[in-house]
């Protein structure tokens, strides 16, 4: 196996309740798991995607590595939410030492922060729809303070950032190398985090659409500690079963399946803008990953009020895996939790 390139990248994900960690080894063409753990962090310490208690997250990131014996320094790591805005534009075709000239000054319209406030960045996904004169481009804008913040962060926690990546393109990354997957079916990635959830519709390897939304896991754990009137760490507790004389489990399936309803709905609407706006064409698949997939409701919901077949990710399945190391039980949990580690991991050091 082929270790230790100078390219080499741990993946790092930072998210508002977790942190997953990701190394891969080259094996020929294809990748094994070398390395995979979380672990929770305190709520708070992230809040709509910014770090509120720097200190106490490096520390938990340094442990993190400490504890599954990672030596590589080099990471890659993603961000979302608010901060960062993803645009499908349309610009007239022109030379590529153009190209950047032109991408900065029509940018200015779909950002809605100062241009002066946010790094750019763009990819040309090809001619456009609409006319053979025009091409599209996918571009993203992420608010300089928030790269800022990343970076000094990463730093104190002893680490090297190579890549700051979004989190809907690391999933996307992670989802491309999955096998049997037809790459012609227009499919819609979900990815229901702590705080939020991200919509990315694509065809190809190519997107065709994206949303960010507020919702997400924390949506839950709220709704009951409001109903019931405890701690948020009680709601938790509830939910995983650690405390059984606080909520009955048919009011936890009762609140799960109120908040799966209000996720599906969201979800819907985004899928119905997509095909009234796409000459009728369909999403044929839904694949489902994060901490939502374990809300009781939420696939059959979607089943239910979409005509695509819905899945939840193993991003595992694309990888070798030693089964002693990593055996089935812990497979079946970390899965949809750890497409965006994997995505990053996937990263090298000179990539776009």
């Amino acid at each position: 196996m082929i270790f230790g390139k100078k390219d080499h990248l741990v993946g790092l994900d930072i998210g508002s309740s977790f942190i997953k960690v990701a190394e891969l080894k080259i094996s020929g063409n294809k990748y094994a798991l070398h390395k995979f753990g979380m672990t929770r962090i305190a709520p708070g310490t992230i809040v709509e995607g910014r770090v509120i208690d720097m200190e106490t997250l490096a520390n938990d990131i340094r442990a993190l590595f400490k504890s599954q014996k990672i030596r590589e320094k080099n990471v890659a790591i993603s961000t979302g939410g608010h901060s960062v805005v993803i645009k499908t534009i349309n610009t007239s075709t022109r030379p590529d030492k153009e190209l950047h000239t032109t991408i900065y000054s029509e940018a200015e319209q779909y950002i809605p922060y100062d241009i002066d406030d946010v790094n750019i960045d763009f990819q040309v996904l090809g001619e456009s729809d609409f006319s053979p004169d025009q091409m599209s481009v996918l571009l993203v804008a992420v608010k300089k303070d928030l790269v800022a913040e990343y970076i000094d962060l990463i730093h104190l926690a002893g680490l090297n950032p190579k890549i700051i990546d979004v989190d809907t393109f690391a999933l996307q990354n992670a989802y491309e190398i999955l096998p049997y997957e037809n790459r012609e079916k227009i499919t819609l990635l979900v990815d229901v985090g702590a705080s939020k959830t991200s919509l990315n519709i694509i065809k190809a390897n190519s997107s065709l659409m994206m949303r960010d939304t507020v919702s997400g896991t924390n949506q839950f754990l709220e709704e009951i500690a409001s109903q019931f009137e405890i701690t948020l760490d009680e709601a938790e507790q509830a939910v995983n079963g650690e405390v059984n004389d606080i909520i009955s489990q048919d009011r936890l399936e009762e609140i799960s399946l109120k908040i799966a309803q209000a996720w599906c709905s969201e979800i819907c609407e985004v899928v119905n803008t997509y095909q009234s706006s796409a000459n009728d064409e369909k999403v044929e698949k839904i694949v489902l990953s994060g901490g939502g997939v374990f809300i009781k409701g939420f696939k059959d919901c979607l089943l239910s009020e979409l005509e695509a077949d819905v899945s939840i990710i193993n991003p595992f399945e694309a990888l070798i895996v030693n089964e002693k190391k990593f055996p089935d039980s812990f497979i079946t949990k970390a899965g949809p939790l750890a497409p965006i580690a994997i995505g990053l991991a996937l990263r090298r050091v000179d990539d776009k």
